[in-house]
């Protein structure tokens, strides 16, 4: 008998682990949970319509022509890494083919960038509401922008927010416990931004500053020796260079080198060569910024005469300084200013908005400050939210209005067979997706052959263009609103081909005018 209740008394006492465990695992996700309910509360209209940017139909095209066999750059030409499609493809060999399924990836692609955010603040050892706040004034403002869209800077954000993490926690660790970063955090902030760069080349600037927090500190302290120092830098470099060169010798192996060099180094180059004016990228900077502006309007009382100068909120506050001016050096990189590379600008931004409103809050009443942080962060993301969801309300497309690239794919799919090939002039990519059609030509963004970027792929387009007229797709798709920006001789071109083959079949109305589809007589 004593035996026995020698045994059972430690399995008595061990019992109560299990649900300490199981309490701690719920805490722990509970944030996490939140952010995604938010993420997915907050970009919940970017599911409605067929098309919110032109370039996220392309790497919907790609990623299918991908999952059948024909690849990026080969079978569907572009000017980026092949990392977007991949991530495309992924998601679709999973989920299929929907317009909602990409738009799903822009979902988890926010949440875990908003997730990054609140670790920065929990690594800084920072108050663990700045981090919510900061997530949450994030997801608010990748509704605009262009942000709904599954764009490049929604995908490799989560990679370079996580690297700044891993890469302050080293910094904090090193100047307040004199400890030097681990290998291990090497390797992983590497293949992170690895990544992030076989997205898009311009997260360079965000993965050298993530390695100088990783390791700057440890050997200003004296952790890390002149000679570790350059072996982390040597591993740095090959771990981020890693994932460029394996689809580099993917394509090595299927004999298509020259499709892949010149896609993701020769093409973007060209293009980063054709900058607007200084005037125009001034102009595009104030614009993005009066988008941005009350999230602008909390960063002066994070930064003019801080109260706390030492410590964890002040070491984020620093961190995130010099992770806006990386941001800022990445918009600038291309040389073309779009709305949506300005989408870089948030992740810092959000957290020192965050900051911002932490101190404005704290000048209320002592027991006022919760509720006084919460309504400035609440009351900034409501409205960055409201900015972006009225106009898509009035307009109702893919709510209780038409959706004209619905319209037009449907159109299309009346008058071919899956996988004739057709030739969409100046319209979305995205139609060859909806319509389940062929290509009649790898180059399927239509700027990039009738439009004014031809100068990236390096042909002449008017050969290709007569190509594909010669080839006498089963459809053609033309959209007379933009017609006045097509190259004059290749308009001409196709204007012949028109009255000579084809037969007018449908017209939809776009916002900037007919859009018209051509049937092979």
């Amino acid at each position: 008998m004593s035996s026995d209740i020698a045994l059972t008394a430690p399995a008595l006492a061990l019992r109560p682990a299990a649900p300490t465990r199981l309490r701690a695992a719920l805490r722990g996700a509970a944030v996490p949970l939140f952010l995604l309910f938010a993420a997915a509360l907050l970009r919940a209209f970017s599911f409605a319509p067929a098309v919110i940017d032109t370039d996220e139909g392309l790497y919907m095209l790609q990623a299918r022509e991908w999952l059948r066999g024909n690849w990026p750059l080969v079978a569907v030409w572009d000017m980026h890494p092949v990392g977007a499609p991949a991530l495309f493809a992924a998601i679709m060999a999973l989920l299929g083919e929907g317009i909602w399924v990409p738009r799903l990836l822009g979902v988890l692609g926010t949440w875990a960038t908003a997730w990054g955010l609140y670790a920065i603040v929990r690594f800084a050892t920072a108050p663990p509401a700045l981090g919510i706040a900061a997530g949450l004034l994030y997801l608010a403002h990748t509704t605009l922008l262009g942000g709904l869209a599954t764009n490049t800077e929604i995908l490799f954000t989560p990679l370079t927010t996580w690297s700044m993490a891993l890469g302050l926690r080293a910094a904090r660790r090193a100047l307040e416990e004199g400890e030097a970063p681990p290998f291990l955090k090497i390797v992983a902030m590497g293949l992170m931004i690895g990544f992030a760069l076989a997205i898009k080349p311009v997260a360079f600037f965000e993965g050298c500053l993530a390695w100088l927090l990783l390791v700057g500190p440890a050997f200003w302290r004296g952790l890390l020796p002149w000679p570790r120092v350059l072996a982390y830098a040597v591993a740095y470099a090959v771990l981020c260079a890693t994932p460029t060169l394996l689809f580099g010798f993917a394509y090595l192996l299927k004999g298509e080198l020259d499709a892949f060099i010149t896609g993701t180094f020769t093409a973007p180059l060209r293009y980063a060569g054709a900058r607007v004016s200084v005037v125009d990228a001034g102009r595009y900077t104030l614009i993005a910024a009066m988008i941005l502006l009350w999230a602008f309007a909390l960063v002066p009382a994070a930064l003019i005469r801080p109260r706390v100068r030492r410590g964890p909120v002040a070491l984020l506050r620093r961190v995130c300084v010099l992770w806006f001016a990386a941001a800022t050096a990445a918009v600038i990189m291309p040389g073309m200013y779009y709305q949506h590379y300005f989408l870089l600008w948030l992740p810092p931004l959000s957290l020192l908005a965050a900051l911002g409103a932490r101190r404005l809050a704290r000048a209320a009443r002592p027991g006022l400050v919760v509720a006084a942080f919460a309504l400035i962060v609440g009351g900034v993301a409501l409205d960055a939210w409201r900015s972006s969801t009225v106009p898509r309300l009035y307009g109702t497309i893919g709510l209780t209005g038409p959706d004209p690239v619905r319209e037009v794919a449907a159109a299309l799919k009346r008058e071919i067979d899956p996988g004739d090939r057709i030739w969409v002039v100046n319209y979305h990519p995205t139609l060859y997706v909806l319509a389940q059609a062929g290509l009649a030509t790898r180059y399927a963004f239509p700027a990039q052959l009738t439009g004014p970027y031809w100068r990236v792929t390096g042909i002449d387009p008017h050969e290709e263009v007569g190509r594909i007229l010669a080839s006498t797709p089963q459809a053609i798709v033309i959209d007379r609103g933009w017609w006045p920006n097509m190259r004059p001789r290749i308009a001409a071109m196709i204007e012949e081909a028109l009255a000579e083959h084809y037969d007018l079949a449908a017209v939809v109305w776009e916002e900037r005018g007919p859009v018209e589809v051509w049937r092979l007589r």
